[in-house]
């Protein structure tokens, strides 16, 4: 029977971890559980209605509560303000495993400079971390899962997000790493979530497409969700994961359906439905 891997010592690692945080006091104690072993521990709150900031402080985390302007903005704003060199971001439904951790400890111990400020050994400024998704509590490989790899760990000096609606990412100044022990993903643990994620995701889609100057027709809100369904159930090996991926690949294609719909009605009424749209519910 292999050991069991243990993290490094509490504080002990000198990153500071990042987390942004709207509404989820049912997760952020497990995930700051998993980032413990980091000499910093940020968390960003957009003004959640729930006791996730009170939590987080409770867990030992320095609090930042700020009104949300974009999940690209909200991050840089918070980068600024961390005080070591290298920042690794982790989302709430996010976790760190022993063996990730150790490996950032072991990439981060060679790094040039105080604490690696100028890059990691070989050159690198910033490194992708694999991540195994989960949807309602299984672990799912198919339906476009599989295969996933995040930035998340880089040098505050070289790297910031850019800032569409949705699916932010961090642009690298120099080389970019892989490392290979996993970070753990739960986007979606119960239907209640899949429907309040169905929402956000299709409106952010709806209005970052309206912005660039797309608009949608019949055409769109008929095809387009069947071939995002066709594409992860059938390309993808959505079939292979059972009821699950048939889950997955139906609430795939309705957030497209969703996003479409909403860009017919954005083209039709113009930024008064922009504007309705941009108040809606959180």
């Amino acid at each position: 029977m292999r050991a069991a891997v243990s993290y490094p010592a509490p504080g002990s690692v000198p990153v500071s971890v990042l987390i942004p945080t709207r509404d989820e006091a049912a997760q952020i104690e497990a995930c700051l559980a998993s980032v413990a072993w980091a000499a910093e521990v940020a968390v960003v709150d957009s003004e959640s209605a729930d006791a996730t900031a009170e939590r987080a402080r409770a867990a030992g985390a320095a609090v930042w509560v700020r009104r949300f302007d974009g999940y690209g903005p909200q991050k840089n704003w918070a980068l600024e303000r961390l005080s070591h060199p290298w920042a690794l971001c982790v989302d709430a439904d996010e976790r760190v495993t022993p063996e990730l951790a150790l490996e950032i400890e072991g990439a981060l111990a060679g790094a040039a400079g105080p604490a690696g400020a100028t890059a990691a050994p070989g050159g690198a400024a910033g490194y992708r971390i694999p991540r195994l998704n989960h949807f309602l509590g299984r672990r799912v490989t198919r339906c476009g899962w599989g295969g996933d790899r995040v930035l998340r760990l880089f040098l505050r000096a070289r790297g910031r997000f850019d800032a569409p609606r949705v699916h932010e990412r961090v642009q690298l100044d120099g080389p970019c790493g892989d490392l290979a022990s996993p970070l753990l993903h739960y986007p979606y643990r119960t239907w209640a979530q899949c429907e309040d994620k169905l929402w956000r995701y299709g409106v952010a889609g709806a209005l970052e497409a309206y912005a660039r100057g797309r608009r949608a027709g019949p055409p769109d809100m008929c095809l387009r969700p069947l071939g995002r369904f066709a594409r992860m159930y059938l390309l993808q090996g959505g079939a292979l994961e059972g009821g699950a991926g048939a889950a997955l690949c139906g609430l795939a294609a309705a957030q497209t359906f969703l996003k479409y719909a909403l860009l017919w009605d954005l083209g039709r009424r113009g930024e008064a439905a922009a504007r309705e749209l941009e108040a809606g519910p959180r």
